[in-house]
């Protein structure tokens, strides 16, 4: 398994996503999925405090290999009704104890503000991020859903001290938008990028078939999204890129993690996993290594 930086922070380039750990498995199933990640020589294991009980199953399951993993979790989201989230001061005091004491452990690796909160100017949320950073609560400091200005004015804000390292933004290879001015914006300022949803929900897996229902228990079939995301357009892209990576002795799931990869400023593929199976899939992805001349050819192919 690869590695790349976030920081200080060195994680496999295949990281994994436990917001299954909450929403949709059971505690028993989580504990094989973690101890297989960790066999395939996965490091990087990324969580949030919204995503229900998941911190508290993951740090269960981490028991005993704490120094083995380099774990991030996320503030900021509404985690119930009587904690709506946000980035003020106070709020982000209450929730790092929170996960702190969730998670089983005495400090986060990466710490990320899940998304921006415009009512708190970011100077006074960076400070507060600060203070965790110098009193060892924390190793690094990350956002998520933030622009390319939003990055910009965070770094501006903070100066000389602890700034973001990293961002973790919706992109893969049917949804690109972060090209434009995301990806140029983290190249310039030297900031790690953590693609979430990089299986499209899992159209990139090659699950969904034109006229077949929609699998029960599937994001697509939970979300209501089918109509939205299997449509025709799709499914010709999705046909062009399973023959392309067909031809070279690779999977539609392969290629979605390897073009990701290609691109020098992500860090880390994030994506869930269920079962054992599923992740030795994703680990085996990232041996793939696509030259520039590859990856272009497949923009081309969703162009």
């Amino acid at each position: 398994m690869q590695h790349r930086q976030i920081g200080q922070l060195s994680v496999s380039v295949i990281g994994l996503g436990t917001n299954n750990f909450g929403f949709t498995m059971d505690e028993p199933d989580v504990r094989p999925v973690v101890d297989a990640a960790l066999e395939a020589g996965i490091n990087f294991f990324d969580t949030a405090d919204s995503y229900l009980t998941s911190e508290e199953r993951f740090g269960r399951a981490i028991a005993g290999c704490r120094d083995e993993i380099v774990l991030a979790t996320k503030f900021g989201s509404k985690v119930d009704e009587n904690t709506l989230g946000g980035a003020a001061p106070a709020y982000i005091r209450a929730a790092v104890e929170r996960s702190l004491l969730k998670l089983g452990t005495d400090r986060i690796d990466l710490y990320q503000l899940h998304r921006p909160d415009d009512s708190t100017p970011i100077a006074d949320t960076l400070g507060t991020l600060a203070e965790l950073v110098h009193e060892g609560k924390v190793r690094e400091i990350g956002c998520s859903n933030f622009s390319a200005a939003q990055l910009r004015d965070a770094r501006d804000a903070a100066g000389s001290g602890p700034a973001f390292v990293s961002v973790q933004n919706h992109y893969n290879l049917l949804e690109r938008a972060d090209e434009a001015d995301v990806l140029p914006t983290c190249r310039e300022l030297g900031l790690a990028y953590l693609p979430y949803f990089p299986l499209a929900s899992g159209l990139l897996t090659g699950k969904y078939r034109r006229g077949e229902a929609v699998p029960d228990g599937t994001r697509l079939q939970k979300w209501n999204m089918a109509d939205r995301v299997l449509t025709d357009d799709n499914f010709r892209v999705l046909d062009a890129l399973t023959t392309w990576a067909t031809e070279r002795g690779h999977t539609l799931l392969e290629l979605a993690f390897a073009w990701l990869l290609a691109t020098p400023e992500v860090a880390s593929v994030i994506a869930g996993a269920t079962s054992p199976a599923q992740i030795a899939a994703n680990a085996a992805a990232g041996d793939w290594l696509l030259t520039p001349a590859e990856a272009d050819e497949v923009r081309q192919l969703v162009a």
